[in-house]
C-alpha cells in the first residue's frame, strides 16, 4: 500500500512538472547561399529556407524555442539571438566565445527559453562577416495573456528590418579587412531586404485599413550606420524598445542606431493613398537611403514625391534619447509594474570604463577596447573554462577598469573580464573618435542612465536619470562623448560585449564578460548540455562531471 502511495505521488509530481512546463516552439532552418540583387547588382547572400531576410521567430514570454539549423554553406556557421538574455544558458548564445561552429554539411539544434522577456528583437549569423551577407530575421515575443499591455490591440503588426548594405560579398569584404584595410562606405540601405524605386509600378510593402492602428517593429540590423526612420505624413507613438514598455511619446522620426529596435503605433488617419517609408543614414559624410511603400486598402493613388528630410546633427539624436522614458506603471514580462524595481537606489559596487580606439598593428587596421583587440581562440572561452583549461587558452582581466587617458598601443589577444555574481556595476563607454559607436551586451538588459558630450568624470553622475531610464540591451555612444549604464550581473555565463559596427567587431572591438556563480548552483547556471558540440583543445578530453548542482 505504501509503495502504491509513493508511486501515485511520484506520478502526480511528474504530471505537475509536465503540465507546468512552458510551451515549445519549433523551427527547422536550411541555411544556404543564394543570389539576390537588392541594389541591382547580383550577389551571393545567406538565405534561410530560401528567404532573405530570414523567417520570423514568433513566440510568447517564457516559451521554449527549438531551432534545428542545417548548415549547407561551405564554411562554419553560428546564430546568435540579439537581445535575448538566455538566462543561465550562455551555452546557446551562438557566439564563438561560447559555442563550437556548426560545420558545413552538419546540423545543430539550439534550445533556449525567452524567460521574462517581451518585445522586438532579431537574430543573425555571428561568425566572421556573415551578418553582412544576410541570415538575419525578426524575433518577436508577445506578453503572456494574463499580463496587460499598456495599449489596445493593434489591427495588425509589421516588421521593418532596416540596415545599410554592401554589394560586395562577405568573402570579398573579409579579404579587404584581412589585408588591414577598411571596407569603406556601404552601397545603399535596405528595408526588409529591398528598396523601392518609386517608379509608380511598385506595390506597397504593407497595407492599412483607414482609421485602424498598426504596430510596427523597427530594427536596425545593418553593419555600420545609424539610420533615421520616418513615414510620410504619419507620426509614430513609441510604446516599447528592446523589451521595455516606454512612456508613449509621439515622434515624426526616430534615430535607430545599429543593433537597436523600437516598437511604435501608427494610425491610418490620412488621405487614402500610398505613403513613403524612409530609412536614411545619419552622422556620415555621405547620404544613402532605402525606401518602401505603405498603402491604404482600396486606394491605388500614388505616393507624393515630397519625402520628409532627416534631422541634422547628432545633438538632435542626443536630445531625442533624453525623451525616452520607462513606463513605470506598465507591466512587461512579469505582473509587477516596471517601476517597482528601484535601480536608482542600489549602491554601485564597481565602476568600469570602456574606451574604444583604432590603431595600425604592423600596418594592419585593428580596433580595441581599453587597448586590447580581441581575437577568438580555437577553443571557445566557455568550453575552456568549463573543462578547467582556461589558463591554456586565455588570460582573465588583461584590461584595467580605468584605462589611461591616452592609449598608445594595443595588445591582440582574447579579451575576457570577470564580474562578481550579483554585483551592481556602473559601466562607462567613452568614445574619443569621430564616429558613432553602438554596443550590445549579451545576456543582459541595462539602464541607460546618462549620455553627454565630453569625457566622463564622477561629477557627471549628477546628470544620471535614476528614476525612469529605459532598460535595454544596446547603447549608442556619440563622437567625443560618453554613455553610462547600470546593471546587476545576475546572469551567470560568458557574455559577449560587442561593437555593432561589423568592421570594428571583426577587427577586435569586442570582448567577453565572465560571470560565475560562487555557489556553483543549477539555480544560477546550467551545466554543459549533452548535445553541445566540442572542439579545440578539449575535443578529446573526458567530459567533466556536472559542475553545477
Amino acid at each position: 500500500m505504501a509503495r502504491a502511495v509513493i508511486l501515485v505521488a511520484m506520478f502526480c509530481l511528474y504530471a505537475a512538472t509536465v503540465i507546468a512546463e512552458d510551451p515549445y516552439v519549433y523551427y527547422t532552418w536550411n541555411v544556404s547561399y543564394g543570389t539576390i540583387s537588392p541594389l541591382g547588382t547580383p550577389q551571393q547572400a545567406i538565405l534561410i529556407n530560401n528567404l532573405f531576410p530570414g523567417p520570423e521567430i514568433n513566440c510568447s514570454s517564457n516559451n521554449n524555442i527549438v531551432v534545428n539549423v542545417f548548415n549547407n554553406l561551405d564554411e562554419p556557421l553560428l546564430f546568435t539571438w540579439h537581445g535575448i538574455q538566455l538566462r543561465k544558458n550562455s551555452w546557446q548564445d551562438g557566439t564563438p566565445g561560447t559555442m563550437c561552429p556548426i560545420q558545413p554539411g552538419t546540423n545543430y539544434t539550439y534550445k533556449f527559453q525567452v524567460k521574462d522577456q517581451i518585445g522586438s528583437y532579431f537574430y543573425f549569423p555571428s561568425l566572421g562577416l556573415h551578418r553582412m551577407a544576410g541570415g538575419v530575421g525578426g524575433l518577436r515575443i508577445f506578453s503572456r495573456l494574463l499580463i496587460p499591455v499598456p495599449y489596445p490591440d493593434p489591427e495588425d503588426e509589421y516588421w521593418f528590418l532596416i540596415g545599410d548594405w554592401y554589394t560586395k560579398g562577405h568573402k570579398a569584404l573579409k579579404q579587404i579587412l584581412d589585408r588591414g584595410e577598411s571596407i569603406g562606405m556601404p552601397d545603399g540601405v535596405l528595408i526588409n531586404g529591398q528598396t523601392a524605386k518609386l517608379d509608380g509600378k511598385e506595390k506597397p510593402l504593407y497595407t492599412m485599413k483607414p482609421g485602424k492602428t498598426y504596430k510596427l517593429r523597427i530594427c536596425n540590423i545593418g553593419n555600420k550606420d545609424s539610420l533615421n526612420f520616418r513615414i510620410q505624413g504619419h507620426p509614430m507613438t513609441l510604446v516599447e524598445t528592446e523589451g521595455s514598455h516606454t512612456v508613449q511619446n509621439t515622434y515624426e522620426s526616430l534615430d535607430v542606431h545599429v543593433g537597436q529596435c523600437f516598437t511604435v503605433l501608427v494610425t491610418a488617419n490620412q488621405e487614402p493613398r500610398d505613403y513613403v517609408v524612409v530609412a536614411s543614414t545619419r552622422f556620415t559624410g555621405y547620404f544613402l537611403d532605402g525606401k518602401a511603400l505603405i498603402g491604404y486598402e482600396g486606394s491605388d493613388k500614388a505616393a507624393s514625391l515630397f519625402i520628409p528630410h532627416a534631422p541634422i546633427t547628432w545633438f538632435w539624436s542626443l536630445n531625442q534619447f533624453k525623451t525616452f522614458r520607462w513606463n513605470l506603471t506598465a507591466s512587461a514580462a512579469r505582473p509587477n509594474p516596471q517601476g517597482s524595481y528601484h535601480y536608482g537606489q542600489i549602491n554601485i559596487t564597481r565602476t568600469i570604463k570602456f574606451v574604444n580606439s583604432v590603431f595600425r598593428d604592423r600596418g594592419k587596421l585593428r580596433y580595441a577596447i581599453n587597448g586590447v583587440s580581441h581575437v577568438d581562440p580555437e577553443t571557445p572561452l566557455k568550453l575552456a573554462q568549463y573543462y578547467g583549461v582556461d589558463d591554456k587558452v586565455f588570460k582573465y582581466n588583461i584590461i584595467s577598469d580605468n584605462p589611461h587617458d591616452f592609449i598608445s598601443k594595443i595588445t591582440v589577444a582574447p579579451n575576457v573580464l570577470t564580474a562578481t555574481f550579483r554585483d551592481f556595476i556602473e559601466i562607462i563607454f567613452e568614445n574619443p573618435t569621430i564616429s558613432v559607436q553602438s554596443y550590445n551586451l549579451g545576456g543582459y538588459s541595462f539602464f541607460l542612465v546618462g549620455m553627454e558630450e565630453g569625457r566622463w568624470s564622477p561629477e557627471r553622475r549628477e546628470s544620471y536619470n535614476l528614476l525612469d531610464a529605459v532598460s535595454r540591451h544596446t547603447v549608442q555612444v556619440f563622437p567625443n562623448s560618453w554613455s553610462a549604464i547600470l546593471l546587476t550581473f545576475d546572469n551567470a555565463g560568458m557574455w559577449n560585449l560587442r561593437s555593432e559596427n561589423a568592421e570594428n567587431r571583426y577587427l577586435g572591438q569586442q570582448m567577453y564578460i565572465s560571470v560565475l556563480s560562487p555557489e556553483k548552483s543549477l539555480r544560477d547556471e546550467y551545466n554543459l548540455p549533452l548535445t553541445q558540440q566540442i572542439c579545440g583543445i578539449v575535443k578529446d578530453m573526458p567530459v567533466p562531471g556536472p559542475v553545477y548542482h
